[in-house]
């Protein structure tokens, strides 16, 4: 309920009907001015929401630490003192993914630690000179620069910085710009799609389901991208796909309860309503870990921050999977035995089959990337 100024005129806009108190009788319109300030357009959703009656906060409260119990009440018809299912997916959906799509763009997923990928003389030269490719080119020619013009330069740049001068301070060097010359395609043997479509020749089409993969990677590397940076979009499209893909497994998360579960007590509603409560808890959960990791990038280095960002994550995976044995416990009002068998089957297939849908969709979002 808003707190908009009841109107004097006690006839209903809506109906026409006379309204004695705040609600119309017939149609159940709210009896307040039309005319509100310009605000009014974006609190006017979340009063709604949040309404003084303590629905929201009393929702929140029983979809965190009291597992199994909106689903209950909801299935028992007392649906009046807690926000509906459908609602609060919806709300606690666009909530989480417009904090995360926020902290996602300036993530990098392909970086080890903190600043530029750093790495010592010792172990660069015993990379560029393990490198199998490098063996080669010194095998092949008796002469450095001879070698160093079939690959760019970047040989002799590796090996002249891997034998600096033992007295220099700076033990760490940065290699970045030259671990960047190398491609994904090039690492797997590849130099271009004919080369690709040579190899499945001979090997009877054994990776053809990779090719438009493979086929965007090269289009990247074109356009002068990373394997980090490629990584990166990857990760990042997958992420951006996550609403789509809990929306999507909805109905299948639903399915699957009503075959693990009797036809004649329990209807695909009932299960509807169980797996909109317990995804709008792992949203709502995702939404604190994500503020709680926000909070500790302010600390970032730090030895506590490593520690608590660990444990909040450990912890929330652990109250996460048994919350589900819980509710489902709760709701269904199996044999303890019963229920953790069926959980465990049911928890293994879903992370399987929900893997599958979100990288699926991460691939197609990916090859469709321009």
């Amino acid at each position: 309920m808003s707190h908009g100024k009841i109107r004097e005129d006690k006839t209903c806009l809506n109906c026409g009907h006379q309204v004695e108190e705040r609600f119309c009788p017939h149609c159940g319109q709210e009896n307040i001015e039309s005319r509100h300030p310009f605000y009014y357009l974006f609190t006017h959703f979340f009063e709604d929401f949040t309404h003084y009656d303590g629905q929201f906060w009393g929702t929140m409260k029983n979809l965190l630490f009291k597992p199994g119990r909106l689903t209950k009440i909801y299935l028992e018809g007392k649906r009046a003192q807690f926000v509906p299912p459908v609602k609060l997916y919806i709300f606690i959906s666009f909530v989480t993914f417009l904090f995360i799509s926020f902290q996602v763009a300036n993530m990098d997923f392909g970086k080890q630690g903190a600043g530029k990928e750093k790495i010592t003389k010792k172990e660069l030269q015993e990379k560029v000179i393990g490198d199998e490719s490098v063996q080669k080119l010194l095998k092949e020619s008796p002469e450095i620069a001879k070698a160093d013009s079939l690959t760019g330069g970047a040989l002799k740049k590796a090996l002249d910085t891997a034998n600096a001068s033992a007295n220099d301070k700076k033990n760490d060097i940065d290699v970045e710009n030259i671990l960047q010359s190398k491609s994904i395609t090039k690492s797997i043997g590849l130099q271009s799609m004919e080369d690709f479509d040579r190899r499945e020749e001979k090997n009877g089409h054994k990776y053809e389901t990779f090719r438009p993969f493979i086929a965007k990677i090269f289009e990247m590397e074109e356009k002068g991208l990373s394997p980090r940076e490629i990584t990166n979009l990857f990760i990042k499209s997958s992420i951006h796909n996550l609403p789509k893909a809990l929306f999507l497994y909805l109905p299948l998360f639903a399915f699957l309860l009503w075959i693990f579960h009797s036809k004649r007590k329990w209807w695909y509603f009932d299960h509807g309503v169980f797996t909109l409560h317990y995804f709008s808890f792992l949203l709502l959960l995702t939404l604190l870990l994500f503020v709680a990791q926000k909070l500790l990038s302010y600390f970032e280095g730090s030895g506590f921050a490593i520690a608590m960002n660990g444990l909040f994550i450990t912890a929330a995976t652990i109250y996460a999977g048994c919350y589900f044995f819980i509710a489902h416990y709760r709701t269904y009002r199996t044999h303890p035995a019963l229920t953790i068998i069926v959980g465990a089957v049911l928890f293994a297939i879903n992370t399987i089959l929900f893997t599958l849908l979100l990288m699926g969709l991460g691939i197609i979002s990916f090859l469709l990337m321009h």
